[in-house]
């Protein structure tokens, strides 16, 4: 695994190299230009000229290009078109809230999938079996932003356990601001989960059919004791790569589902944005986006070589 790590890690600098290209390219040749969002439609010729030098975009693209990812790798994001700020200290805040619900989706995704994948193979082919798996099929085929609006509808404008549209920052109290986000964490969290669960499952019961269980079962094991000391920890192999590569997943998710709760996090900043041809806020975010996806992809594969000993010399 030594001599394949190097390469690896330059085909992930060439990765991220690659989607900062495609991120700049997209929103450089895309219709429409800037200045018109931020001076307005009336504004004079003389105005455009002077704005379009101002932000650079008299530049031909490839220096401008250069520029932009010169200062991005020093965490110098640019300037918002929109707020005149850095994008930098913009979107911090943002990114804080994003973090913490996608972390929040992840405990769950942890603490849902893993007792109840263990209980469906324990008790496979039986009534708590099918009862789950039926029930994961279902949730399994539920977008992330439909359960959204089904957890606003219920816990928000039926039970009132939460106030829709009610985002509470973390100045305003701590356990407000966790409350208010565990609902779309879970909205995040439970497709995911039964993606997780249907996964554990079949790597268990793979497990179950190997030569050392037999071997464990001839020892006088039974099959609750075979479980939990030798097939688990051989079946959550694959389960702990998938969660490491679904993590990007989530954070993606999150986003979505931030618009639908109302949360003030990168995704209704990237939507604004856009609209507002808000170039450089977009960039960035898409940008980070890509980021997380490629890294947790490429730590992923490096977890599962080191959990699984049949790889660590591929």
């Amino acid at each position: 695994m030594a001599n394949s790590i190097p390469k690896r890690i330059l085909f992930l600098i060439l990765t991220l190299i690659l989607v900062t290209v495609l991120a700049f390219l997209a929103f450089s040749i895309i219709p429409g230009d800037p200045t018109s969002s931020i001076l307005g439609l009336e504004a004079s010729d003389e105005q455009i000229a002077a704005l379009r030098e101002r932000l650079g975009l008299d530049l031909p693209i490839w220096e401008r290009y250069i520029k932009w990812i010169s200062a991005f790798v020093t965490g110098d994001f640019g300037t918002s078109y929109n707020y005149d700020i850095p994008v930098a200290e913009l979107l911090a805040p943002r990114v804080s809230v994003t973090l913490t619900l996608a972390v929040m989706a992840l405990i769950l995704i942890i603490a849902i999938s893993l007792p109840i994948g263990i209980l469906a193979a324990r008790y496979e082919g039986g009534v708590i079996d099918k009862v789950l798996t039926v029930s994961n099929q279902i949730v399994m085929s539920v977008p992330g932003f439909l359960m959204g609006i089904a957890l606003t509808y219920v816990f928000g404008l039926v039970l009132k356990w939460f106030t829709p549209g009610g985002y509470t920052s973390p100045d305003q109290g701590i356990g407000r601001y966790l409350w208010y986000l565990l609902f779309p964490a879970v909205a995040v969290a439970l497709p995911k989960s039964a993606m997780t669960i249907k996964m554990l499952r079949s790597s268990i019961l793979s497990q179950m059919n190997e030569a050392y269980v037999r071997t464990a079962y001839s020892k006088g094991n039974t099959k609750a004791s075979t479980l939990w000391r030798h097939v688990l920890r051989n079946a959550m192999i694959p389960v702990v790569t998938f969660i490491a590569m679904t993590v990007a997943d989530i954070v993606a998710g999150s986003i979505v589902i931030e618009q639908v709760f109302a949360i003030p996090g990168l995704g209704q900043m990237l939507v604004s944005s856009i609209g507002n041809r808000d170039y450089p806020v977009v960039q960035a975010i898409v940008v980070m986006i890509a980021a997380v996806v490629v890294l947790c992809n490429f730590a992923a594969d490096m977890l599962y070589k080191v959990m699984d000993p049949r790889l660590r010399g591929r």
